[in-house]
């Protein structure tokens, strides 16, 4: 399969300033995810990016299934994860098929990616086991750090995208408002809305403090508390 989508894989393979916040975030949501699922043993994720939530949550989950479109990140998550057993499919989530139902399912950083995320949210319904639970995480305008740089007419519009979300292939920012809008319209219920990362300060304000690990965890563990000022949300949905 010979996609646009491989033009984006210099953003997952690293060299940007950007990782420092892509991997909190990335070791962080899985293992709330694997709290909030204890006793489930299926799992589809959608979109496999950088690798860390694959490689988290195969050690959470007896069937993992990964979806993603892009064969050049395929190949290179292959290609530095040698003998993985993880089960990847390799199509676009919109045509993706299987007569298999998962206990959960996940859309991790995906949704600010695609054309119609209401769309793939609908069609993702026809996969959840009965009582299962889909989980979905986006990137929040109104992140503390945004929020300050508004304030300081240093970012005039609070919903733009930078080069660097261009890079990555994002197409659209999320608001707790838009989030849920779109959630609600794929027909699911929030069970649970929380944050992912509290950062106060641009990425290079928050590489020159040299913080240590516990503080970046207590950042994470105050985050949950405060979705409207964290980096990312997190949603525990259900289709009834």
């Amino acid at each position: 399969m010979s996609t646009a989508l491989d033009a984006h894989l210099p953003a997952y393979t690293g060299g940007s300033i950007y990782n420092f916040d892509n991997t909190i975030q990335l070791k962080w949501y899985p293992e709330r995810i694997a709290m909030h699922s204890r006793g489930a043993t299926s799992l589809l994720e959608l979109g496999l990016g950088h690798g860390i939530t694959a490689d988290a949550f195969h050690r959470h989950f007896r069937r993992h299934v990964v979806v993603d479109a892009s064969p050049a990140v395929i190949a290179n998550y292959r290609q530095t994860h040698p003998g993985t057993d993880i089960e990847i499919v390799e199509s676009y989530f919109e045509a993706f098929e299987t007569d298999e139902r998962f206990e959960v399912i996940v859309c991790g950083y995906v949704l600010e990616h695609i054309d119609d995320p209401v769309l793939v949210l609908e069609r993702m319904r026809r996969f959840l086991a009965p009582g299962g639970h889909l989980y979905a995480t986006v990137p929040n305008a109104e992140v503390l750090n945004r929020r300050l740089g508004h304030i300081a007419g240093m970012l005039p519009d609070i919903l733009a995208l930078s080069d660097h979300d261009r890079l990555l292939g994002h197409k659209r920012y999320y608001t707790i408002e838009t989030f849920k809008r779109d959630i609600e319209q794929a027909g699911y219920r929030i069970e649970k809305l929380e944050g992912i990362y509290l950062k106060p300060l641009a990425t290079q304000q928050m590489l020159s403090l040299h913080l240590d690990d516990k503080i970046i965890e207590a950042l994470c563990v105050a985050a949950i508390d405060y979705p409207e000022l964290s980096c990312g949300l997190l949603a525990k949905l259900t289709a009834p």
